[in-house]
This record gives structure tokens, C-alpha cells and sequence, in this order.
């Protein structure tokens, strides 16, 4: 098992603690982490988009003029593509854009993340991320002191203090261990965890 060095929030060390092999220290595979990446992303993708074809737009079906004799070209009813509040040829249409990947590739992509975050020194383990008060100016101080930017602070239980100081700053993400998922973990460069979220994400993801 790996060893990792916990500090308190000072960034001075306090104690260590043991990383389980088979969540820190797996080998990265990115075919599986483009998958899981692209399947969570399409996943956001509301899908709405609709433009009105040439039977939705409200028009008479008669013939606008007759077919010969006028010296014009034959045309049909007023909501031809072609005619100026007509339909819309091929537009768009309301479609669902989910991909699904199964919850063991998920979760091996969770451990191949987590693995190359320890293996390149991009995670910090904190023994305790409270704040005594609610200050947006204290949280960016504790930041300064680890001199990290894009940084994700993941905990075991949500922790309001923490929570709201952090919400006025664009670079830090503060979330619990239930929504632990790959497109954050990769978007930030750096990774807070503190014990009761390591232990939490040991027990979902050991295989």
C-alpha cells in the first residue's frame, strides 16, 4: 500500500495514512476515460432543440398560384422550404444524446484517475477541511498556503462553512464523495480529500 503524508489546513504535516493498491495505484487507460468523459458530457446535453418543418408551420394547403399559363414558375403551398415563413428543410428535432456506460467501466475509470492524481503529486490530503467562519478571505488564504490553482476539495460530509466560502472563488470546486465523477477529477489539476471521503471512496470502488 501507498503512503501519503495528511496535513491540516497550516499545509504542515500531522500524520500519514495507507492508500489502498487497488484504488491509487491502477494503470491509466484513456480509451476508458475518453468513454467515460464523452458518455457524461452527452449526458448534460438537454436535447430541446426544435425548428418547425414544412407540415408544423400553420399555412394553406392550396396552391398559391396555378400550376401554367402566368409565365412564373409552378409553386406549391405557402410553406415550402424555400418561401420566406415556410418550414424548415432537415432542422433540427428533439432527440436524447445519453450514452450509456456501464458502472464497472465507470468505476474503473474513477480508480484510473484517482491513481494518476497520487502517482503525479496532485493529491493533498487534509486531516480536517473546517473553516471557523464563513469567509471567502480565510478559504483563499488556506489555498495560497498549499499555492494550487483548479484545485477540486473533495469531503466526506458536506460542510456548510467550507461550502459557501469557496463559492465566490471560479478556480476551487467543493464537493461531497457521492459525487465524485471522472470530467471533474480531470478538469482540475489538483485534489483535496480528506480521510472520511478516502475511506468512503475505498469502500465504493475496491473491486
Amino acid at each position: 500500500m501507498a503512503v501519503v503524508d495528511v496535513y491540516n489546513l497550516q499545509n504542515e504535516k500531522v500524520s500519514e495514512l495507507e492508500l489502498k493498491d487497488e484504488v491509487f495505484a491502477v494503470p491509466v487507460k484513456p480509451h476508458v476515460l475518453h468513454q467515460v468523459v464523452v458518455g457524461q458530457l452527452h449526458g448534460r446535453r438537454s436535447g430541446n432543440a426544435f425548428a418547425k418543418g414544412r407540415s408544423d408551420v400553420k399555412s394553406s394547403g392550396s396552391k398559391l398560384w396555378r400550376q401554367k399559363g402566368t409565365g412564373r414558375a409552378r409553386v406549391g403551398d405557402a410553406a415550402s422550404p424555400i418561401r420566406r415563413g415556410g418550414g424548415k428543410a432537415f432542422g433540427p428535432a428533439p432527440r436524447k444524446f445519453t450514452d450509456k456506460v456501464p458502472k464497472k467501466v465507470k468505476k474503473a475509470a474513477l480508480r484510473m484517475v484517482l491513481s494518476d492524481k497520487a502517482r503525479s503529486d496532485q493529491l493533498t490530503v487534509v486531516n480536517e477541511f473546517t473553516l471557523p467562519e464563513i469567509k471567502t478571505r480565510d478559504f483563499v488564504g488556506v489555498m495560497n498556503r498549499f499555492d494550487v490553482r483548479k484545485a477540486l476539495i473533495v469531503t466526506g460530509e458536506m460542510n456548510d462553512s467550507l461550502d459557501k466560502s469557496s463559492r465566490n472563488v471560479p478556480w476551487v470546486k467543493v464537493m461531497n464523495c457521492r459525487g465524485l465523477n471522472v470530467y471533474d477529477l480531470l478538469k482540475y489539476d489538483h485534489l483535496f480529500l480528506d480521510p472520511p471521503a478516502i475511506e468512503k471512496i475505498q469502500e465504493a470502488l475496491v473491486v
